[in-house]
């Protein structure tokens, strides 16, 4: 059993605490980053396989890394290994692949005992990652949605449905406007954006008060969620 367990017990208690060190720093720092997606996250689309990945992929980063050192010949073997691996997880945003990237560079600064780049590099990101969220940047004022309704032809009814929509709507446009009912009402298509989010309703319940207007249809865009 000695000559068993001698290959594992030969290495110095240095390099045993080398490796603990560096594995724990980078489950720590995986998890800081998988922290930081979640207070950032927004969307519908949310999983919790995606932070669990972070949190241990830059362990096993930091694994593979201690295990190949300096040794060329381990580390194209390694190479060589994980190309074998077909990783069929698709990430559609963006964002979601940054932050992996982030954890698994976390392991690889772990693992090359880069402890300091590390540990600034998860900041830094952190930091970076929560003021980009908070100051809102790169977003784009875009209509709050596309509001379809049926309201008979004529200037009559065309005054009182441009009058709900200036009381209601910061910005509003016609995108279609076409004939039914052989031409006796017209259906309208506007992409609008209120005032307040609190007036999305009270702009339904208007326009259904006018006179001749029926089947009124407030379709909400988000462009921050992803279906």
């Amino acid at each position: 059993m000695n000559e068993l367990l001698e290959p594992v017990i030969a290495g110095s208690a240095f390099e045993w605490r080398k490796a603990v060190v560096a594995l724990l720093l980078a489950f720590g720092l995986g998890q800081a980053i998988a922290v930081v997606y979640m207070a950032t996250f927004r969307g519908l689309s949310y999983a919790r396989t995606t932070v669990h990945g972070m949190a241990m992929g830059s362990v096993i980063t930091c694994m593979l890394m201690l295990a190949v050192g300096t040794n060329i010949a381990a580390g194209i073997g390694v190479a060589g290994g994980l190309s074998v691996v077909r990783f069929r997880t698709t990430l559609r945003d963006p964002r979601d692949i940054i932050f992996v990237f982030a954890a698994l560079g976390v392991g690889m600064a772990s693992g090359l005992q880069a402890y300091g780049t590390a540990i600034v590099g998860t900041l830094i990101f952190g930091g970076g990652a929560a003021l980009l969220h908070v100051t809102g940047y790169g977003a784009r004022r875009q209509p709050d949605g596309l509001l379809r309704f049926v309201a008979p032809s004529g200037p009559g009814a065309e005054e009182a449905i441009a009058r709900v929509l200036r009381a209601h709507c910061r910005t509003f446009s016609l995108v279609t406007l076409r004939e039914a009912a052989q031409g006796t009402v017209m259906e309208h298509a506007y992409q609008i954006s209120v005032l307040t989010p609190d007036l999305r309703s009270p702009l339904v319940t208007s326009l259904q008060a006018v006179p001749g207007v029926h089947d009124v249809t407030l379709l909400l865009q988000e462009p921050t969620l992803d279906l």
